[in-house]
């Protein structure tokens, strides 16, 4: 028995169907059934005339299937065998079983006369998995970064680089796809680094510029498996991906019809026992090194991993290109700078991101619904499932714009992960080839729907964006980067900032909300320049404080100068609070400070207790009906405050702001005060309240209760501190409520049954009254109002601020 089975790998047995596995047909009685089984089908074929008769009523196209039938039947039937022998075999040492694999596939190349036939109808599948199964064994039985000599064997005969010009070959038809399997599973289970030796890495490097050639070929999916897992090795130990950085000045290989024969002539010369490379004993690291350095030269480097994985990107498959997407967000997070250079310097992947951006946003129509580009589910790329006519059926466009929204989610997250040269350079190309060249037309058109449908899309896209580099060409691309002091004359210098906020106070209401909207998305982005640009610059001397000597003002009175009015002793404002907007129902925020005669503490800073009461003052009386409706006084606006104000100490708390506010002896309080146009735009807007629709009131104050939040002393003291000495001609937040509420005073007697209309309009505007008989004056009675809610907020922001900081101090 033992002499028959060490004969099935020795005996040629040429005469037999089965020679293949080199096993005589007398070994079992299992051969001579499949032997007598194939002869009896064989005279069947041949004899008869009533068979004949059957065949000739065949088709061409049935008697082609009958042949593939047949072919894959006898495939099946000898790799059955195949197993069958090798279970019975006694155990060979692994390496031995390793090379009689590897000659069962050179054999293969030796032997055929047939080499259309496809490779799935050979043992070539077989052999390759058997040889992955012994390699993966080979390496659990040994000790972890022990090379075994099945291993060498693989190095040491340059299997792989065999391999590789098979596949090159795709001889036999679907050789390429057996190999490129071989490479990923190879590179996936094994766990010793191979990709540090020559002959590992070269054909590796081969096999990648072989990907992405040809769109939809039937290797794609092979591809692309093949791809990432290189590219998850590179994750895994950074400094090989400069292996894979290949000078453009070398010899490009040579492309022969012959190169597979000549390989497979040196494959099967005989074994001397000499190696052909670098012996696989040696560190693996410096065995590359002596061969194959890699240069840091990135000017004449291709990268053709990359270049392969953008080929793929344009697939018509969608799996495939999720894929490839993945790989290149894995290259990109490398940290070596020569891969980063080469990557956008020698590379299409800029181009790549930008121009399907601009060609995603292009396919929008030109006209949609800002509130379908607001509220449009959240997309993560290469997560978005559709439905064409579900789609369709929600809002015309939907589709395209969730594709535009899911590659810019894409670019987000790519910039995001990238090694911070990279990620700049990437950010720019976008902020350049689509911002500029392809937004920037659109918001300066002056199609009002053009205007507003840009505009929608523009908030959208500041929502989204994440990455720090791509919001910081966003913010440069938007506001400019100028750092100085505003001035009135400069505000033209930069075309899109000026009329972006311009757009604030359009002639279309629509366009003033949604381009308040953009710019309160922009103030809560983590982003110091956005609030240096649009306030705080303009805030940096405090020229907007009176810069007389003390002894030249007049005395004071009370901690006030002597012509300055005490809003508590006001007869306008009163001191009678609704229970409502009384302090101490927000215990759970703890008590204001002691009171003391003074407005003015030691140092400087105005008491909370009489900033917060300054505020709740404002609105007179007969000018307030929050207090008629329950749930709707001061203290429902504490807990907002107070979470906001922590999301803002969050951002900010990198940034080198300063904790308190610049001494005044150290300004410029000479230099003539300009509040800056975007303070501008929107005290002008605050000051119309009682004539602008709802909407647009709730908007302008949420823009301005936002920059309140903000943890600057500057603007803390600017928008929240009544009893600041404005210079002449300054204004302050304060100061333009002020005026309003004068205005007000003077058109409430002129209303009838003010209170009672009111009342009715905030019961409505709260959904507990139906809508019925139009109200008159009903544009002022809605702006007194969002009045009264806004001084409600800002009262409790100043308290919330007040308390942190007091929380904070030693």
């Amino acid at each position: 028995m033992e002499r028959a089975l060490s004969s099935c790998r020795a005996c040629p047995g040429k005469d037999s169907i089965l020679s293949v596995f080199y096993v005589p047909a007398s070994f079992c009685p299992y051969l001579n059934m499949i032997s007598g089984s194939l002869y009896e089908t064989s005279n069947l074929e041949r004899g008869g005339n009533n068979r004949k008769k059957k065949i000739e009523e065949f088709s061409r196209s049935s008697r082609e299937k009958l042949v593939q039938s047949k072919n894959k039947m006898f495939s099946k039937f000898t790799s059955i065998l195949q197993h069958a022998v090798e279970a019975l075999a006694p155990s060979l040492p692994l390496q031995e079983d390793f090379v009689y694999h590897w000659k069962g596939i050179t054999h293969y190349y030796i032997e055929t006369s047939d080499d259309k036939a496809p490779v799935t109808d050979t043992n070539i599948p077989s052999h390759l998995e058997q040889m992955l199964d012994i390699l993966t064994q080979e390496e659990a039985e040994r000790e972890s970064g022990e090379t075994g000599p099945c291993m060498e064997y693989l190095l040491h005969h340059k299997i792989l680089e065999t391999l590789y010009t098979l596949g090159k070959a795709d001889c036999p038809p679907g050789m390429k796809q057996q190999v490129l399997t071989f490479y990923t599973k190879l590179l996936a289970h094994i766990r010793q680094p191979l990709l540090p030796h020559i002959n590992v890495h070269r054909p590796v490097q081969k096999l990648i510029r072989l990907c992405g050639e040809v769109l939809a070929a039937p290797t794609e999916n092979e591809e692309i498996q093949f791809l990432c897992i290189v590219c998850a090795k590179l994750k895994q130990d950074p400094y090989l991906v400069n292996f894979f950085l290949e000078n453009k000045s070398k010899r490009p290989e040579i492309k022969s019809p012959a190169a597979a024969e000549g390989v497979m002539e040196s494959v099967l010369a005989p074994d001397t026992g000499q190696s052909q490379a670098d012996h696989p004993g040696q560190p693996q690291a410096a065995a590359a090194a002596s061969t194959s350095s890699p240069t840091n030269n990135n000017n004449t480097n291709n990268y053709n991993l990359v270049t392969s994985l953008l080929n793929l990107t344009k697939s018509p498959d969608g799996r495939i290109v999720v894929k490839a997407c993945e790989g290149l967000m894995l290259l990109v997070s490398l940290p070596e700078p020569a891969a980063a250079r080469c990557l956008t310097e020698n590379t299409d992947l800029c181009e790549l991101l930008t121009d399907r951006l601009v060609s995603f946003y292009k396919a929008l129509p030109p006209s949609m619904d800002p509130l379908d580009i607001e509220t449009v589910e959240s997309v993560n790329w290469g997560l978005d499932v559709y439905n064409l006519k579900e789609d369709a059926a929600v809002f015309t466009g939907k589709r395209a714009l969730i594709s535009f929204l899911s590659w810019l989610d894409y670019c987000d997250q790519l910039i995001k992960e990238a090694q911070k040269s990279a990620a700049a350079v990437m950010a720019k190309a976008v902020r350049e080839r689509f911002f500029v060249s392809v937004m920037e037309p659109q918001l300066m058109q002056t199609s009002e729907v053009g205007i507003l449908t840009s505009t929608a899309l523009l908030n959208r896209i500041v929502r989204q964006v994440t990455s720090e580099a791509l919001l910081q060409e966003v913010v440069y691309f938007l506001l400019g980067e100028d750092k100085e002091a505003e001035t009135a004359a400069a505000i033209v210098q930069n075309p899109l900032r000026h009329r972006l906020i311009e757009h604030c106070d359009h002639l279309s209401d629509e366009i003033s909300i949604m381009t308040l909207r953009l710019f309160e998305q922009l103030i809560q982005k983590p982003n110091q320049h956005i609030l240096h640009s649009l306030v705080l610059r303009s805030l940096e001397e405090r020229n907007f404080l009176e810069n007389k000597p003390q002894e030249e003002r007049e005395p004071l009175e009370n901690g006030q100068p002597h012509d300055a009015v005490d809003l508590e002793e006001d007869p306008l404002f009163g001191d009678d609070l609704s229970p409502d907007s009384r302090l101490s129902g927000s215990d759970w925020f703890g008590s204001s400070p002691q009171h003391s005669p003074d407005h003015a503490k030691s140092d400087g800073k105005t008491e909370v207790h009489k900033i917060v009461n300054s505020f709740l003052c404002l609105v007179p009386d007969e000018a307030k009906s929050s207090y008629h409706v329950e749930g709707t006084g001061y203290d429902t606006y504490l807990r907002d405050a107070h979470r906001q104000f922590r999301e803002f100490c969050g951002i900010c708390q990198r940034w080198d702001w300063r904790g308190n506010p610049k001494p005044l002896e150290k300004c410029n309080l000479d230099m003539a005060f300009y509040e800056g146009h975007f303070l501008k735009v929107l005290f002008d807007r605050m000051g119309r309240i009682l004539d602008q629709p709802y909407d647009v009131n709730l908007q302008v104050t949420a823009v301005l209760s936002k920059l309140s939040l903000l943890p600057h002393p500057h603007l803390h003291e600017y928008l929240l501190d009544p009893y600041i000495n404005l210079a002449p001609g300054c204004r302050s937040l304060f100061s333009v409520i002020v005026r309003v509420v004068g205005d007000l005073m003077l058109r409430i007697h002129r209303i009838p049954d003010f209170t009672p209309k009111l009342l009715l309009v905030r019961k409505r505007l709260l959904g507990l009254e139906p809508e019925g008989v139009t109200i008159d004056h009903s544009t002022l009675l809605e702006g007194v109002i969002v009045l009264e809610e806004f001084c409600k907020e800002l009262a409790a922001i100043a308290f919330v601020k007040y308390h942190a900081a007091a929380s904070s101090s030693p």
